[in-house]
């Protein structure tokens, strides 16, 4: 199984009722303006071309460098809409997007890699069909694989980070979202034969599954390893409401970065862990009823301050988080597929729920977001970044978990 290949998901949802396909319907036409919206927007040339989230002010599209992280998402999106349509007027654009990133296989100044590449490259590998785009993802992995340290048994995700509460500054810090690009790893050796990829996403998974996750398992954000020593040095948060927090996009993470691990390895371990962050998610007395979360589990009142390392953000509110929900949406569809039959029920009931509710309540209103499907999303609070607003990456989630809930 491979979250490139999005063939094999057994599917009821929205074949057997019409206004479920309807959604898809729905989805589709509004997708087909915002996004050709977006690519007539965005600069034809210069450093920032990949259409990321809007000015919530102005509603102008905001794009970003081809170093960013999320700049995979726009072109994976466009290989979403291949996948739900058929239509190879998509796998043209798809193809122009995806050969944008090409310069980003030789990239390493940070972990995301692995989304940058495998959204883009590697769903135009497996869904497009682009049999050449091998050679780039595994060259990929090679610049990916410069920032795994044997010491610690893990990849680095940032070059260092500064702690906002004791202004330490740690020099090999590991966050939680890098699981996600274990997946590029896997994926090099199924390519190649050199196990050495494989080893380098084993031991970080399994060294992050030993460092990274409370008793409840929520997970911290960001584990400081000392690069000398290989232990852990402190464990904090950079995007949650406070270090012992659950950060919501952070538990998303976690939860499809080991159904990615199981899927690979069928190590049972990393199945048990997805099922615990499942469970964690879906059992939380503070999750609203339509199943999207809010920025964080703990962050449940008005005006709770979120504290960063140069601010301080009052909220009049409480911020949904769209792009942690659509996360867990994709997660829960390709994780029903490994579980028993009760709990592949309930995981897929639940991803209907999300994909529901997200269709329905959270879609652009395309007078003030003319570029993307969905808006509610939450970059980073503590930083007073791309709060409620649509993000590309929300998208790209959504559509999987479509695609993944309406394949055969």
């Amino acid at each position: 199984m491979n979250r490139f290949v999005l063939f094999v998901f057994a599917i009821s949802f929205f074949s057997a009722c019409n206004a479920q396909v309807g959604l898809v319907d729905k989805t589709i036409t509004l997708a087909t303006k915002q996004y050709s919206n977006a690519e007539r927007d965005a600069p034809k040339s210069g450093n920032r071309i990949i259409p990321r989230t809007i000015n919530p002010i102005t509603n102008e599209l905001i794009c970003v460098k081809l170093e960013d992280w999320t700049s995979g998402f726009f072109a994976g999106n466009l290989w979403m809409m291949y996948k739900l349509t058929g239509n190879d007027i998509w796998k043209q654009k798809a193809i122009v997007w995806t050969e944008k990133m090409a310069p980003i296989r030789f990239f390493y100044g940070h972990h995301d890699v692995g989304f940058m590449m495998g959204c883009s490259y590697g769903n135009g590998y497996y869904i497009g069909s682009q049999n050449h785009y091998d050679s780039v993802l595994v060259q990929s992995a090679k610049s990916l694989a410069k920032r795994f340290d044997c010491k610690v048994g893990c990849i680095e995700s940032w070059n260092s980070f500064k702690s906002w509460t004791d202004e330490k500054q740690y020099d090999f810090p590991v966050i939680i979202d890098n699981m996600m690009n274990l997946e590029l790893m896997f994926e090099a050796t199924k390519f190649t034969g050199d196990s050495s990829f494989r080893e380098m996403a084993i031991s970080h998974a399994d060294v992050t599954l030993k460092n990274h996750f409370r008793p409840d398992n929520s997970s911290y954000h960001v584990v400081m390893y000392n690069q000398t020593t290989g232990l852990v040095e402190s464990k904090q948060t950079a995007q949650g409401l406070a270090h012992e927090s659950a950060w919501a996009r952070g538990q998303a993470w976690g939860l499809y970065g080991y159904t990615i691990c199981y899927r690979y390895t069928k190590n049972k371990k990393y199945l048990d862990q997805a099922v615990n962050i499942a469970e964690f998610w879906l059992t939380h007395k503070n999750m609203p009823k339509d199943g999207i979360p809010y920025w964080d589990f703990d962050a449940i009142e008005p005006g709770a301050l979120a504290v960063g390392r140069t601010n301080v953000t009052k909220l009049s509110g409480v911020p949904r988080d769209v792009a942690a929900a659509s996360i867990v949406a994709s997660a829960l569809v390709e994780l029903s597929d490994y579980v028993n039959a009760s709990l592949s029920k309930k995981y897929k009931k639940a991803a209907e729920k999300i994909v529901k509710s997200l269709a329905t309540s959270y879609m652009a209103d395309t007078q003030k977001n003319k570029y993307f499907i969905l808006e509610q999303s939450v970059g980073s609070i503590p930083h007073a970044s791309e709060i409620s607003v649509p993000l590309n990456y929300a998208d790209y989630y959504f559509l999987e978990a479509l695609v993944r809930l309406k394949a055969q």
